[in-house]
């Protein structure tokens, strides 16, 4: 249903195709509840040579965004090109660090849904003994609460508690993905999303069963999330695209 829109000629076949990805990955979020009002994140590199990324228009509920309203940015937060909206400077303070530094984080995603939130406000965050959990395992860092992401100057040191990890938990605040594309990130994202729900319902049942890190470590390599042979999450991202084609294919425009 989406390909029944035609392209603006002011965008090029490679930036457009980016848009209308990741407008349907903000009504993706919108359906599975992972919106917070106006606010949050998911921004995703555009296609060429310019240090360009698309964020969302600050102002707009996930479910009016669209492919011709997102915003494109530089690396110094400037908006390229005309814009009827501005962005959150909290979205550009670590979103903004991140592509400009980390080659292969096409995509950034930030959520505060309430099990995420609840998991990064304790004191030993993410407990790795469910069989989401497990797939990230050695794939998480921390960031030490310092306030609302609206100083610039934090989004290095954003960036180096992040490491070389590809799941990032701001402390007391949410979490971050950082995706080789899109389709990586929103799979990430939903397995932090299904360990924190499952250890939030069962930490208060009596102790948490431990995973022997062998189990770990082979949850990990066997993870379809980060193997390219199996599409590193295309697939399942396809399917929730044809989910909002069927429910509201408008985030195309």
């Amino acid at each position: 249903m989406s390909s029944a829109f035609v392209r603006p000629a002011r965008f090029s076949a490679e930036e457009w195709e980016a848009r209308v990805k990741l407008a349907a990955a903000y009504r993706i979020f919108a359906h599975l509840g992972w919106e917070e009002l106006i606010y949050n994140h998911i921004s995703l590199r555009v296609p060429g040579p310019e240090h360009h990324f698309l964020i969302n228009p600050f102002g707009l509920h996930y479910s009016e965004v669209t492919a011709s309203n997102l915003v494109k940015v530089d690396l110094e937060g400037n908006a390229v090109g005309h814009s009827d909206w501005p962005i959150n400077p909290a979205g550009f303070t670590f979103h903004g660090a991140i592509h400009a530094t980390v080659p292969d984080a096409h995509c950034v995603m930030h959520v505060h849904t309430t099990p995420t939130l609840a998991v990064c406000c304790q004191e030993d965050g993410l407990s790795f003994t469910n069989f989401y959990a497990a797939q990230l395992w050695g794939q998480v860092a921390y960031h030490d609460f310092e306030g609302i992401t609206v100083h610039r100057d934090e989004g290095a040191r954003i960036l180096a508690s992040a490491g070389n990890k590809p799941v990032l938990l701001l402390r007391n605040h949410g979490p971050v993905v950082l995706g080789r594309s899109l389709a990586q990130a929103f799979n990430l994202m939903w397995l932090v999303q299904r360990a924190c729900e499952v250890q939030v319902a069962s930490q208060g049942m009596g102790p948490l069963r431990p995973i022997a890190v062998s189990a770990l470590e082979k949850c990990v390599r066997d993870s379809l999330n980060f193997n390219p042979q199996y599409g590193a999450g295309e697939d399942s991202f396809a399917a929730m695209q044809r989910l909002v084609d069927r429910s509201n294919p408008g985030y195309a425009a």
